[in-house]
């Protein structure tokens, strides 16, 4: 071969190794996809995901399938390149996912935290709803404190001047919505039975008004109840959670048969909200087979704007409307869409 030939030959190979280096460089992006779909009413790993125990249990014949995103991390720029081009993926600046000063293992680990504070606020807000209300209830009384020989320990705050209250939060609020010295009516159960004592408030060391006691929420049930994922972050699956713990317990069967996918936080008294990576989860709800998706109400614009073909987005805002929705579509209705019916 001539010495030019091979001059070539080589130049172009390494023009190609050269090409292959800059589209394998790490760049500074992440890629998102879709990622798995889990039925809540179903098993992972062996295992059912929403575990009763103690009392009897329904089975449903359909699916309520929490959506998830796909996170790629440390890509190169033919991956980027890629992503970019795929309708169903997305690629956005490393610190959108992975902000300074923060590792990789410490965004997970705060992600796991937020997954695991999903199921709680799912267990709790699926629970009221099927009747059975926190209670707000005295832990310990401060000595000294306004409350000593009025409150006593293992008491239930039922109210405050009239006004119910249903969390530890609620009750705060209520006795800091008022100056201090101000006597209030705090009404509450002990072993059972109602009664109610003006309390004045206090405010120690220029703090907030407070009544003088340490108190704890419970929510008695007669049953046991254990929800059991580990390999998903997030709080976004509060919802999806909430709704196979209420089909699970009712006789009714929500699905009426259907695969129902979703997406969105819940907090204790069942308000809906907004998630991420709703284009993804589209993509990945379609692919299970949902024929319909439950939409937090503050995702709409972006869910219409990357709807799926034949999977109706249903609006929801609480986890009432997310109760009603599949009801109607149950019984063959039109339930609430994104962008209206």
């Amino acid at each position: 071969m001539k010495r030019r030939g091979v001059t070539v030959i080589l130049g172009a190979l390494l023009t190609a190794l050269l090409a292959y280096g800059v589209f394998a460089a790490p760049v500074p992006y992440v890629v998102l996809g879709p990622g798995p779909t889990v039925d809540t009413l179903g098993s992972s790993d062996g295992a059912e995901v929403i575990q009763i125990s103690g009392t009897e249990t329904s089975e449903s014949a359909g699916q309520l399938r929490l959506t998830t995103v796909g996170v790629r991390p440390n890509v190169g720029l033919r991956e980027a390149v890629t992503g970019w081009l795929r309708d169903s993926e997305a690629v956005v600046p490393y610190e959108v996912i992975y902000p300074p000063g923060q590792t990789q293992e410490e965004v997970e680990e705060r992600n796991a935290e937020d997954f695991a504070a999903s199921q709680t606020s799912a267990e709790t807000a699926a629970l009221r709803q099927l009747g059975y209300p926190v209670q707000v209830q005295v832990r310990a009384v401060t000595p000294d404190g306004p409350s000593v020989g009025l409150l006593q320990v293992d008491d239930v705050i039922t109210s405050v001047d009239g006004t119910e209250v249903t969390s530890a939060t609620e009750l705060t609020e209520l006795i800091r919505a008022e100056p201090e010295g101000t006597a209030l009516t705090i009404g509450y159960t002990r072993d059972g039975e109602p009664g109610a004592v003006p309390i004045t408030t206090r405010a120690t060391d220029g703090g907030p008004p407070r009544i003088g006691i340490e108190i704890v929420e419970e929510q008695p049930h007669p049953f046991e109840l254990t929800i059991d994922l580990d390999e998903i972050g997030g709080p976004s699956a509060g919802l999806m959670f909430a709704l196979g713990i209420i089909d699970k317990l009712d006789p009714d069967d929500l699905t009426g048969g259907k695969i129902i996918a979703g997406t969105g936080t819940i907090d204790h008294e069942g308000t809906v909200g907004a998630i991420g990576g709703i284009p993804q989860k589209l993509v990945g709800a379609k692919s299970a087979g949902a024929v319909a998706f439950l939409v937090p109400a503050a995702n709409c614009e972006e869910a219409l704007a990357n709807a799926q073909p034949d999977l109706p987005l249903l609006r929801v805002a609480t986890l009432d409307e997310a109760l009603d929705a599949l009801a109607t579509l149950r019984t063959g209705g039109d339930p609430t869409l994104c962008g209206g019916n």
